[in-house]
């Protein structure tokens, strides 16, 4: 039978979802999906699914449900209601054919006393039958070899972060649970990560992660889930989100050629649609949605030093969604 799934959109570009291992089913269902903890609902009513192969993030503010979401999913914590499967089975209560299929990283590391980083991976490779072999690849792929002898208690918070992530794909799951993955690593370390996360995908793993970093949910995921208060405001590919939100672009250059005054007057006379023209003494910054006659007008005064054109992006869709203020 076709394989009906539809072509989704990663950063911009469009992508067409891998056929995971287990295609036909899909990988995540959750309906009306309800957690209380006394008097907080923490999760009210979460549904969506998540197709084999897909890469699924979990986006939202401090407190928005996001990681207790995750942990029903992944069988760690019972449902008040709704229902859940994974390929089709129920992960609650634990259930032993679907553990082998499934990895999770969790938001906290904690590993086994006195064992080292390689012991420590060989050790959750073991669990499931996987030899030292493919332990010791996947510390390389994580880019951790040269500490493969240090007590994993001694690893730095960035390290302990990737063996984390090194002993949960370790026996090379199906779908792989992510909670904040690259939390507290350098540019360098995340950068890689990224790399290694596409890899799992491309090999038709499904991947499923929470992140507070929104270009990394732009770049990686297929489709993203926006929560708040328990609830899914919105789901979508990240630059169908975008461009749905019809919001305004910024058109910037170098402060001096040409000022805020005389730019208003020529973006006037060549009927551009102009909501602002502000002028910081660094920045000449236009606020537009028609770009094109902005560029024109800066290009014909000789004035497109220092250009940039800024539109919209999934942390604008987020901050519209949930809102600007502090959270408790």
């Amino acid at each position: 039978m076709k394989d009906m799934r539809k072509t989704s959109v990663r950063g911009g570009t469009e992508v067409q979802p891998r056929p995971g291992p287990h295609a036909m089913t899909p990988a995540i269902v959750a309906e009306g999906v309800r957690k209380r903890y006394g008097e907080l609902q923490a999760v009210d009513g979460v549904t969506l699914t998540v197709e084999a192969g897909e890469f699924y993030g979990l986006l939202g503010p401090n407190g928005a449900g996001k990681t207790t979401t995750l942990e029903m999913l992944e069988g760690v914590r019972e449902p008040d209601e709704g229902r859940i499967e994974l390929f089709g089975l129920s992960p609650w209560p634990r259930n032993p054919r679907l553990l082998p299929r499934i990895g999770v990283q969790f938001q906290a590391s904690s590993f086994f006393r006195g064992l080292t980083a390689r012991e420590s991976v060989r050790l959750f490779a073991a669990l499931y039958g996987r030899g030292h072999r493919q332990a010791d690849a996947m510390l390389e792929r994580v880019g951790l070899s040269a500490v493969a002898g240090v007590d994993a208690e001694r690893l730095s918070g960035g390290q302990a972060h990737r063996l984390s992530i090194a002993c949960t794909l370790a026996h090379e799951p199906d779908l792989v649970f992510l909670d904040e993955p690259t939390a507290g690593l350098d540019p360098q370390a995340r950068r890689n990560l990224w790399d290694l996360l596409r890899d799992v995908n491309r090999e038709g793993r499904t991947v499923v992660l929470t992140t507070h970093y929104l270009d990394e949910a732009e770049i990686l995921c297929d489709r993203v889930s926006v929560m708040d208060r328990g609830k899914v405001l919105k789901t979508g590919a990240p630059a169908a989100l975008v461009r749905e939100l019809d919001s305004l672009s910024h058109v910037s250059v170098q402060s001096g050629p040409i000022t805020a005054d005389t730019m208003r007057g020529l973006l006037t006379a060549a009927g551009a649609d102009v909501a602002a023209v502000e002028d910081d003494g660094v920045s000449l910054v236009v606020a537009t949605r028609t770009p094109g006659p902005v560029l024109t007008v800066l290009a014909e005064q000789g004035a497109l030093h220092g250009l940039q054109v800024r539109g919209a992006t999934l942390e604008d869709v987020f901050l519209h969604l949930t809102g600007r203020e502090y959270r408790a």
